[in-house]
């Protein structure tokens, strides 16, 4: 593996200073279509294990710059277009727990760019077609438990999905609210930077380091996100069972949980990508005692013709 991860480390050096604003298609094999996406986000070769390759996948990543600048992940082991729209459960797989990580649909703050956080903004019209149309995408998947955040676009977002699951109670944790953005929420880009100069452009460039206004940093978020996906994992393994679950919540809940799974930091936020109404899916076949599993992140071809994610760019 280490070998390879060079490999793919020599590969990304060669090719991305030649094809500037380029597309590029990549079709290459399992393994190193892995060590491909390890490097590229500056993760450890030790989390090998954790992303899925399935047979003729799609994987979209963004660079930035040269390798060692910003790389995004936007979509990991897409299937749909194979007629799979998530990836099966190992075969010699008896036990464990399938979570399915989804954001809340579009709202109107999302459309305009402004910053919502904490406050309490409900779905516009096309943030309802999102999530049912991700309740469609998912109506033949089997649900056994539904936890969301209390907020409004997050917990409609789990009720339309659920339509297809009446069985499933829906229950609520506090943690997985929006990070609170205190005196920017309800703001514009462009007033933010006007009131406070420069802690937007740091806040793009060094996430980790900004404190926001009367709200909170990214190290309060990473705590109790964790701590709450922990406790989702704790509450609903049972020995000698297979369940999946539905975990609705947030842009900056859903890429802290992702980031911390798969060995990244705070500083690494803007890796990765969580479009309106995508959905995140994460098995632990061992429990909390073994690696997680990400058969697919930000998977939105349920929501558009294409294979990139046509989602709002709009602001947490």
């Amino acid at each position: 593996v280490l070998d390879l991860y060079r490999q793919a480390e020599e590969f990304w050096q060669e090719i991305i200073p030649n094809h500037d604003n380029e597309t590029i298609l990549i079709t290459a094999h399992n393994g190193i279509n892995r060590c491909l996406i390890l490097s590229a986000l500056g993760m450890s070769p030790s989390y090998y294990h954790t992303i899925q390759q399935s047979n003729c996948c799609i994987n979209v990543l963004n660079f930035n710059g040269k390798l060692g600048d910003e790389v995004q992940l936007e979509s990991l082991n897409q299937t749909s277009h194979l007629g799979l729209p998530l990836p099966d459960f190992r075969p010699e797989q008896k036990q464990g727990l399938r979570l399915l990580l989804v954001r809340h649909g579009e709202t109107e703050w999302n459309r305009m760019s402004r910053f919502q956080g904490v406050k309490d903004i409900p779905l516009n019209d096309n943030g309802r077609q999102q999530a049912q149309k991700a309740s469609d995408f998912l109506k033949d998947i089997t649900i056994d438990f539904a936890v969301t955040s209390p907020l409004l676009r997050p917990k409609e977002t789990a009720e339309i999905i659920l339509q297809n699951h009446s069985e499933v109670t829906l229950t609520t944790k506090k943690d997985l609210e929006e990070i609170s953005h205190g005196l920017w929420e309800g703001k514009l880009e462009k007033e933010i930077e006007a009131e406070y100069p420069g802690l937007l452009a740091q806040w793009k460039e060094k996430p980790e380091t900004v404190q926001m206004p009367e709200g909170e940093n990214l190290d309060q978020v990473w705590e109790r996100a964790v701590n709450s996906w922990h406790e989702i994992i704790k509450e609903n393994l049972e020995e000698g069972k297979m369940k999946t679950g539905l975990v609705t919540a947030h842009d900056a809940i859903n890429k802290v949980i992702i980031c911390y799974l798969l060995g990244l930091k705070p500083a690494n936020f803007w890796n990765i990508k969580q479009g309106n109404g995508a959905v995140t899916v994460i098995d632990y076949p061992k429990g909390l005692e073994g690696m997680p599993i990400f058969q697919a992140i930000d998977i939105t071809t349920h929501l558009s013709d294409s294979v990139f994610d046509r989602t709002a760019m709009g602001a947490l």
